[in-house]
């Protein structure tokens, strides 16, 4: 176990720790019992809990014993962190949904054989919980004051509008009630997550130490952003899932592949499993020669494979390295539709493909020529491609041009996708 604190500190992954003295070497030489809590406030993790996820692995390989808390009941609250406003309550039929989705996501990341790792729901305890009981054992040492001090609180109360409720107020005491469960339970003795949990984590270790007279610790992990200092894991249309189908494998893999080279230097860091010299390696490529996109690349590979598994890895590194020649037409439909997926499109009808639908027409039709002059212009220079087969002259776009449902006509590097209609 030698050197796991040096190595997530060199990663980027300490940010804030409740005994910088003693944890380091409790992680280092002795085999802690370590949690992350999950919410299923979906049926699917995204990007924004995958370096968690991949903490907890790093602390299995170290030969520690990890537990991935599935917050049933938290859950039904929702924590305030991060939110400006209250979040909407699911139905018990929609917990059990995303508890099941969640459940099978983690079995993949980590090893569950029995001695491993740990895989609980906090509904264990905290649904057969006495609400006065509760409050006699647990709230009576939680002090007001200091809770509304707390980030994920203060920040609710200052704002003009938000405010916020009871419910999501005692979630804290809820966080806090799982640490000292799963000390009891399973001998825990760490608590990891994001910066923003900070002030959740600090009173389950203060919980413990209170009511077992035992030493607890927290660390939590920087939120990573992007460069432009916007939430990672977050798009214009929203996350990236994990779950294949909310998000392709192949949307997967160009999520990393599109990391810019500021930002992909730390995301190495922080989710692949390469050593620190294959790492510093990777930078200096990225240094030296970026528009390989090297370090890219690899993580991309990396990440889809273990998301995804290897063979949709390869299928999504290979529709990336086709997507402009002529072996794009050899891609299934599914993979085709997800790399097109940003493309603008038109349709067209199947009346069409009989000789009705000049190329010369397609570009007009599309806007990638703004008359029809400007589109033979295009044909005679050598610029206009059909499934990225260059056109010399134009001709009527038929059904041997189809691609499962879609033509992909390009001028230059903008493409355009003509699909048929269900």
């Amino acid at each position: 176990m030698s050197g796991l604190y040096e190595d997530l500190t060199w990663r980027g992954l300490v940010h804030q720790v409740t005994d910088a003295e003693t944890l380091p070497k409790a992680l280092d030489r002795d085999s802690l019992v370590a949690y992350i809590g999950f919410d299923p406030t979906a049926d699917s993790l995204h990007v924004g809990h995958l370096m968690q996820v991949c903490n907890l692995r790093r602390l299995q390989h170290a030969g520690h014993t990890p537990i991935a808390l599935i917050g049933g009941a938290t859950g039904m609250i929702g924590d305030p962190g991060g939110k400006t406003d209250e979040r909407v309550l699911l139905t018990p039929d929609e917990l059990e949904h995303n508890k099941a989705g969640v459940k099978a996501q983690l079995e993949r990341f980590l090893d569950f054989a029995p001695g491993r790792a740990i895989l609980e729901d906090n509904t264990s305890w905290l649904g057969e919980a006495r609400l006065l009981d509760f409050l006699r054992d647990v709230g009576k040492l939680f002090s007001v004051n200091e809770m509304v001090r707390k980030d994920s609180v203060r920040l609710r109360l200052e704002g003009r509008e938000q405010g916020i409720s009871f419910t999501e107020f005692s979630y804290m005491l809820l966080q806090a009630w799982d640490f000292l469960q799963l000390y009891d339970r399973y001998g825990c003795r760490l608590q990891l997550g994001g910066s923003d949990q900070w002030g959740n984590i600090t009173e389950g270790v203060d919980l413990v130490r209170r009511r077992r007279e035992a030493q607890a610790f927290g660390l939590t992990s920087p939120l990573i952003t992007k460069a432009d200092g916007t939430k990672f894991g977050k798009t214009e249309s929203g996350n990236i899932w994990l779950d294949p189908k909310r998000t392709s494998p192949y949307e997967f893999f160009q999520y990393w592949i599109r990391a810019s080279d500021a930002e992909i230097g730390r995301y190495l860091r922080a989710f692949s499993f390469l050593d620190r010299p294959a790492i510093e390696e990777l930078d200096q490529a990225t240094a030296e020669h970026p528009e390989r996109r090297a370090a890219q690349r690899v993580l991309a590979r990396q990440l889809t494979t273990m998301v995804h598994g290897e063979a949709e890895a390869s299928r999504a590194e290979r529709a990336a390295d086709v997507l402009f020649t002529e072996e794009v037409a050899t891609l299934d439909e599914a993979t085709l539709a997800a790399i097109l997926a940003d493309a603008p499109s038109s349709p067209i009808g199947p009346g069409e493909l009989d000789g009705a639908l000049l190329v010369t027409d397609a570009l007009l039709r599309t806007g990638l020529a703004s008359s029809k002059s400007d589109a033979r212009r295009q044909l005679q220079g050598g610029g206009v491609y059909v499934n990225n087969r260059r056109q010399p002259e134009d001709r009527a776009i038929g059904r041997q041009d189809v691609i499962g449902r879609f033509v992909i006509l390009r001028r230059g590097k903008t493409q355009h996708v003509l699909h048929l209609g269900d």
